[in-house]
This record gives structure tokens, C-alpha cells and sequence, in this order.
């Protein structure tokens, strides 16, 4: 209950429907009560922030301090420090239609971090790759779906595993504990994301190591129309800083819901998770 009353709360907090839901009051004003100058002020603000948060500087201002540590890519080698046995890819948007090619089911940021996750096994391939993510309103799992994005990409099946189970973030990190324990491993999730998503790991004293997919925060040259007409998809990364600043919100006022295993059951734990791995 409490995850759908954060879903449903946390969309309509969103930029785009909450503009709307101004938008829409402004016009309620103007056409059915006499505060005709309130509502002609509402109806400006929401259109301005439409416009102007669609805008290529505006919406990598305000994303670039969730991505500003991630902005290079992790290098895996057969040589690395230390031993990586395992890559972690968060899940993210999916639907499932079995007529589809397999990567037309990863949805937004999704394709994104299989690709990079794809891209480090081929750098490394005595890595196995974990993806996690519940089903949602699917048949399969989010996690399901990415695995066998990756196994259309030429990974073994064998190399992959999929955690169904986890339907956020803090979900991930506990199942993910379950299975490997408190041995390195590269996390794999979009820049903007990454942050929090290292909180709830190191929260359990794992030892998540960073490996950014998806950056979207644009620091390169660009034409001055790509940067001055306002567009859908600059409007999204404006979402995406939203998102990740009420999910920071939620994630230091909300309790945890899977308590670290008392100190009698860790040994057995771990015992689990070494011997998965």
C-alpha cells in the first residue's frame, strides 16, 4: 500500500502533471469564479516553467549536480584491482509484448544500463550479471525482460540472473545482499540515479562499486536551436533531477523496511552468499 501511495503521490508531484493540474485550476478560475486575475497568473506561471524547463540549459543546470560525480565511465579489465565477480543493473522502465525485438521492451533509462552492463561482460566475461526489478503490471519481471535483452546481445544465459522480487530501489539492495553478500560489485544505473541507489547499498555495508550508464546532462557543444527551442525530451531530464530530488526526500524520512539481519543469522548468511558465488 505504502509503495503505490508513493507512486501515485510522487507522479502527480512531477513536473509535467503537476503544471497541468495548475494549469487546469487557472482555467476553472477564469472560467467559472470572478478571480480572473489569479487565474490569469496561474495560467502564465504553469505555461512559463512549461517552456522554460523544457530548455536545454535550464534542464541540465538543474540535473547536472545529481550526475556531476558519475560523468566518466568505468573501465573493467581482466586485471582490475580487485575482484569482480558480479554486475548489478537496477532496473527500470519495461513492458512486455513477446511480438516485440527483445530491446523495444526496455523502456527509457532501461536500455541504457543493459548496454553499458553488456558492454563491461564483454570487457570481463567471467563476471555474471544480475538484473533486478518486479513485474509490475507485466506478465515477466523488469528483470526478466533485461536478461534476455542481454542473452538477444550474446550473453549466456548461465551469466545472467534476474531478482523478480524487488519493486524499488531499497528492495534491490536488500535482495541483492541475499545473494552476494558484502563482496565487491559494479553497480550499473543511469548517473542520475546512481547517488541515492549507492546510499541504500552502502546503507548495508556492501561494497557497491560505481558504473554510470545513461548520462544525460549535456556539457558538449550543441547548435543554438538544439538548446534554445524548448523540447520534450530536455523537459524530461528536468524530470529526472525532480525525481531524484523527492526521491532523496523520501529516502531520509522514510524507515527501512528490511532491518539488517540480527547478528546470529549473518554467519548463515553469508555462508548462502558465498557459496552462490
Amino acid at each position: 500500500m505504502l509503495f503505490l501511495l508513493k507512486k501515485y503521490i510522487g507522479g502527480l508531484l512531477m513536473p509535467f502533471p503537476l503544471l497541468l493540474i495548475i494549469a487546469f485550476f487557472a482555467l476553472a478560475l477564469l472560467w467559472f469564479t470572478r478571480w480572473q486575475k489569479t487565474g490569469k497568473s496561474m495560467l502564465t506561471i504553469a505555461l512559463f516553467l512549461l517552456a522554460i524547463l523544457g530548455i536545454q540549459p535550464i534542464a541540465d543546470t538543474l540535473l547536472m549536480p545529481s550526475e556531476k560525480n558519475y560523468q566518466t565511465r568505468y573501465e573493467l579489465r581482466e586485471t582490475s584491482p580487485q575482484e569482480i565477480n558480479y554486475i548489478v543493473v537496477l532496473g527500470g522502465g519495461f513492458t512486455y509484448n513477446p511480438e516485440w525485438s527483445p530491446s523495444s521492451n526496455l523502456l527509457n533509462n532501461s536500455l541504457f544500463r543493459v548496454a553499458e552492463a553488456v558492454r563491461l561482460y564483454y570487457r570481463n566475461p567471467n563476471v555474471t550479471l544480475i538484473f533486478t526489478g518486479g513485474t509490475g503490471a507485466n506478465k515477466i519481471s523488469s528483470a526478466e525482460v533485461a536478461a534476455q535483452v542481454a542473452q538477444s546481445l550474446g550473453v549466456p544465459a548461465e551469466k545472467t540472473i534476474a531478482l523478480s522480487i524487488p519493486k524499488d530501489t531499497e528492495e534491490e539492495a536488500y535482495e541483492v545482499d541475499k545473494l552476494i553478500g558484502k563482496q565487491p560489485f559494479l553497480l550499473v544505473t543511469s548517473a542520475n540515479h546512481l547517488a541515492r541507489a549507492e546510499r541504500f547499498f552502502l546503507a548495508r555495508g556492501m561494497q557497491p562499486i560505481a558504473a554510470p550508464a545513461n548520462q544525460l546532462a549535456i556539457t558538449t557543444p550543441l547548435h543554438p536551436w538544439e538548446k534554445y527551442i524548448p523540447s520534450a525530451s530536455y523537459f524530461q531530464h528536468t524530470e529526472r533531477a525532480w525525481y531524484e530530488f523527492l526521491g532523496s526526500i523520501w529516502q531520509s524520512i522514510k524507515p527501512d523496511s528490511h532491518p539488517e539481519l540480527l547478528p546470529e543469522n549473518k554467519q548463515s548468511e553469508d555462508t548462502i552468499s558465498n557459496t552462490k558465488s
